[in-house]
Formats: structure tokens, sequence, C-alpha cells
């Protein structure tokens, strides 16, 4: 199995949904990464506010923002990127890790969470 590694943005959340500009394909993502630690499939997920330090801690990443600071994600695959700018489709996942495209959740799949509103 091939190691993949995602590097966010600056985010609140894995999600996206709670900032001011939503990026659709972010739910698609945190779903896609779920579904392969189910199936221990090893995937990691930095995201640039929570985690500074693994961004820092990884040459490659280093490098790539020196050389385009704006071009978050990147997607390293064994330590390579892969993918800049964009987060890799769901095709390009059964690609790196060999499961069918059909078997990763799509963006109607996200899991849905209920929202409690306490209105004062």
């Amino acid at each position: 199995m091939k190691k993949i590694q995602i590097f966010d943005p600056a985010m609140c959340c894995s999600t996206g949904v709670c900032g001011t500009s939503f990026d659709p394909d972010l739910p698609r993502v945190a779903s896609v990464v779920s579904f392969l630690k189910q199936k221990n499939y090893p995937i990691e997920r930095f995201n640039l506010t929570s985690e500074p330090h693994r961004f820092v801690e990884n040459k490659t990443v280093q490098e790539a923002l020196a050389k385009n600071p704006e071009g978050l994600p990147f997607t390293l695959v064994e330590g390579v990127i892969v993918q800049e700018g964009t987060y890799l489709s769901n095709q390009a996942f059964s690609e790196v890790t060999g499961i069918a495209a059909d078997q990763f959740p799509s963006a109607g799949d996200a899991p849905k969470q209920k929202i409690r509103l306490s209105i004062q």
C-alpha cells in the first residue's frame, strides 16, 4: 500500500463548512479519507491551522510552499507531490490505492450530521 499524505490549507476543520468560503470538494475528500482509514489504508491529512509543525517537518512540503505559497492543498504519495492546488479525484484515489473508484464515497455520500441550533 502506498502512503498518502494530504496537506490542507488553513481551515477551521477538515470539512471546511464553517469557513467563509466553502469548497464543495472538501466533504468528499473527508469522506474518502475516513473510508480509507476504516480500511486501515495508510493515509494522513494535515491542516495548516492545527498542525503547522507537520508542514515544517516535511522538507518536500517546505520546498513546495517556498516555490508556491498558494499551492495548497498538496497530496503526496510515498513522499512525492502528485497533486497541487486541488484534491485527488475519486478516480485518482483509485489509481493510487488499487480500490475501485465506485467504492469511494461521492460528494452526495458524505456523512450527514445533525446540527442543533439553540435560538435564544
